[in-house]
């Protein structure tokens, strides 16, 4: 076997070898180097086109893959082969002196397609060349050795439910590394292995298209194809390689909702608010995403005007609510029909529909304790003012709707009435005044009206009671402001001078029209014209106005026109004044007064000195009175409420008859005995001041003096109690100490404590002193 194989690769390695290539003569002559005219060859001496090897091929020794021969070989073995070029020595060896090629090692086509290499015949002595070098190609010639391969694979795709025959799921491609150009090791075939019925693949271009009508999702999602690629054309002996592809069925809104039950039961307590919850609808629909969403709607109106339904925020579920007041006395169930309804619809599956389902739905409604119900939901009552209180203003009335007979309390909230105004009866809820009333104060009474139940306190119920104040005539008209004006002295008989204005506070409407009258009296200064508007024109008559110091004071008189009529009276000041060309105010007589030109500058300057007068008469009065108050402060910082004898000089003693003068000590003769009767009060001041009786002579001791002296100061009613000072300018005789201490008196309560020791031990310079501690005060009468 491995002989025939050798003779197969000699025959082709020469019958490779029998083109001719031309190899340029001029660089073989230069390599001869013989002188003389250089040697032209017309063509080569040896010739070859091409080797093949078959790749992958292994055998025991060598394998011959071709022969080199030159015709300067002439077999006389002077010839020697030389190769070079890739793989020379390694992968291909040469016989030098035969010019056989072998290959030593097995080839990977998809590794090296080819080889490139050089042959030259030398001259084996001398390694002159005989021939000049040629390039020749050893291609490996391909075999099938490589399988298909997805490189992409696995695969998936998605492909929409319900599609039609032949839509395209998805292209696989698998690559053979053989070479496509030599035989069919590279003709790929695809087939599906696994996947049948529901998909095929197209054998040439490998596109994946569904094989059957009307997959559903809902039945199974998720397929797994499994696909083959072969080459040599899909014959016996070929390679093959297989991918997968999960193909995966996306939604559609191929089915409609359905209620998993035709009938819904709830119940609702009669005193939920709008907007309470009252039981979850869901129609069940298999599809996905948006292809689920629904819409829910009650069908009936009785249903719909009690209740309502929306959609959940995720779109599955209604959500069935109260809309409005239920009440069990009233209704106790409601039975209705609710839709469901695909919101997103597809036109191309129309003829899968309707896409929607009905359900029936009955609510139960529930008894609950309620409040008492008032009949209305606000009450608006009226009442005239100025009634009597006990006046009828209106009733209202309450029921309590679980029991018809449960009796029920009525109240007005405190805060709703601060005034106490009104006052409503406990048991049947009539409501009179508890106060008369006045419009012009307060026009409306806003009440909060309570009914409770007897039989259950918490029960209580409110309602806004509203009451309107009537008006009658009982406002007499008056003039909207005090007119005070004036009238030049050049006035022209005619002119205006006021238009004065009334107001009647009574309601507009209630016969308040106003009618305003001037003086009756022909002679009258000035002339007052109703101007049938609620006001009236003050004029200055045809007879100019006899000049006058004093401004003139014009009575007016009002009435309104209401039963009873209401009249009053008010005055109208008119200064007569001397004006200025333009109109304007220059001066009023007798004195300055307001008027629409102002002060004049000499009222101002008068009246600026006026104030400051005052306040410089204010400040020195103040001054006098503080600089008293500090003349008569007492030195000591003691509360002493004794006369106090303050020495502000020490003197010289008994015989100093220079420091002070014995004249200026007051004559203790001259003090007044004490009053008979009994002791005036001291703790209050006395209406009249005692006269001063003239003072008798008597001894001139200076301790009897004093004793005087304070006898008479407590004694005397005019002056108060508490803090007299009295001030002594001669401290007695027969003293030689040098100052004298506060002297105690005989007037205190309890008497004033002597001295610790005798007085006689004091010495002669203390023996004034020691009389004037032991004088005693005389016995009161």
């Amino acid at each position: 076997m491995w002989g025939l194989v050798r003779v197969l690769l000699t025959w082709l390695g020469g019958w490779s070898c029998m083109g001719r290539l031309a190899a340029p003569a001029r660089a073989w002559a230069g390599s001869r180097g013989a002188p003389g005219p250089a040697l032209l060859r017309t063509r080569r001496s040896w010739v070859w086109n091409q080797f093949f090897v078959i790749e992958e091929y292994a055998g025991p020794e060598p394998v011959l893959i071709g022969k080199l021969h030159s015709d300067v070989d002439r077999g006389e073995g002077r010839t020697k082969y030389l190769l070079t070029g890739e793989g020379a020595g390694t992968v291909f060896v040469i016989d030098e002196a035969t010019g056989n090629i072998h290959v030593t090692k097995s080839l990977d086509r998809e590794e090296k397609a080819q080889y490139v290499l050089l042959a030259q015949a030398v001259d084996r002595a001398s390694n002159r060349p005989l021939e000049p070098p040629s390039e020749f190609i050893i291609k490996v010639q391909d075999i099938n050795d490589n399988p298909p391969i997805f490189p992409l694979g696995p695969y998936h795709a998605t492909v929409p439910e319900m599609s039609n025959v032949g839509t395209s799921v998805i292209q696989v491609t698998a690559h053979d590394a053989d070479d496509p150009s030599y035989g069919n090791s590279a003709k790929l075939v695809y087939t599906v292995l696994d996947g049948l019925p529901f998909f095929s693949v197209d054998p040439q271009t490998g596109v994946v298209r569904t094989a059957i009508p009307n997959m559903d999702r809902e039945t199974q999602e998720e397929f797994l194809v499994v696909i083959q690629a072969k080459d040599m054309g899909g014959h016996m002996g070929g390679l093959s390689g297989s991918t997968t592809v999960t193909v995966t069925l996306s939604d559609v809104n191929d089915n409609p909702p359905k209620f998993p039950q035709s009938l819904y039961q709830f119940s609702v307590v009669e005193t939920a608010g709008p907007g309470t919850l009252v039981g979850r609808l869901r129609a069940q629909d298999p599809d996905l995403g948006d292809n689920a969403l629904m819409a829910y709607s009650i069908l009936d109106g009785e249903g719909s005007e009690a209740f309502s339904i929306s959609t959940d925020s995720r779109g599955r579920d209604g959500l069935l609510t109260v809309r409005k007041p239920l009440d069990f006395e009233t209704r106790r169930s409601y039975s209705f029909r609710v839709e469901a309804t695909n919101t997103l619809i597809d036109p191309a599956y129309l003829r899968r529909g309707p896409f929607k389902d009905v359900a029936s739905v009955r609510v139960a409604v529930q008894d609950a304790p309620e409040p008492p119900a008032f009949t209305q939901a606000a009450y608006i009552l009226a009442v005239p003012e100025n009634k009597s209180p006990g006046t009828l203003v209106g009733q209202v009335s309450a029921a309590d709707l679980d029991s018809r007979s449960s009796p029920i309390r009525y109240s007005v909230l405190p805060d709703s009435d601060p005034e106490h105004c009104f006052s409503i009866e406990p048991e049947d809820g009539t409501i009179r005044t508890a106060a008369p009333l006045d419009r012009e104060a307060r026009v409306w009474h806003n009440l909060t009206v309570l009914a409770t139940e007897v039989d259950s306190s918490a029960q209580v119920s409110r309602v806004q009671v509203a009451i309107q104040t009537l008006d009658e005539n009982d406002n007499a008209p008056q003039l909207a402001e005090p007119y005070d004006t004036f009238v030049c002295e050049s006035a022209a008989p005619g002119q205006l001078i006021q238009v004065i204005r009334a107001l009647d506070r009574d309601e507009v409407g209630n016969n308040s029209r106003i009618s305003l009258q001037g003086p009756l009296d022909p002679d009258a200064n000035f002339t007052v014209r109703d101007n049938r508007d609620g006001s009236a024109s003050l004029l200055l008559p045809s007879r100019p106005a006899p000049p006058r110091q004093a401004p003139y004071l014009v009575p007016i008189a009002l009435w309104d026109w209401g039963q009873p009529a209401l009249r009053s009276t008010a005055t109208v000041t008119v200064s007569v004044c001397r004006c200025r060309p333009d109109g304007s105010v220059a001066s009023c007589r007798p004195e300055a007064q307001l008027s629409p030109a102002g002060l004049s500058t000499g009222a101002l300057l008068a009246i600026i000195t006026c104030v400051g007068t005052l306040l410089a008469l204010v400040v020195l009065f103040v001054a006098l009175r503080r600089q008293k108050q500090e003349a008569l402060m007492v030195l000591e910082e003691e509360d002493v409420r004794e006369n106090i004898i303050t020495y502000d000089d020490e003197g010289g003693g008994e015989e100093d008859t220079e420091a002070f003068d014995i004249s200026a000590l007051q004559n203790p003769d001259g003090a007044a005995p004490p009053a008979p009767g009994p002791p005036a009060r001291r703790d209050v001041l006395p209406w009249a001041k005692a006269p001063r009786q003239p003072r008798p002579p008597g001894p001139a001791d200076v301790a009897q003096l004093l004793a005087l002296r304070l006898r008479g100061a407590d004694d005397d009613p005019s002056v108060p109690p508490y803090d007299s000072v009295q001030v002594y300018g001669y401290e007695g005789r027969g003293s030689s100490c040098g100052s004298l201490s506060s002297l105690g008196s005989g007037s205190e309560i309890g008497g004033a404590p002597g001295p610790a020791e005798p007085l006689d031990d004091w010495g002669p310079l203390f023996c004034t002193l020691a009389e004037i501690y032991g004088a005693k005060e005389p016995p009161a009468p």
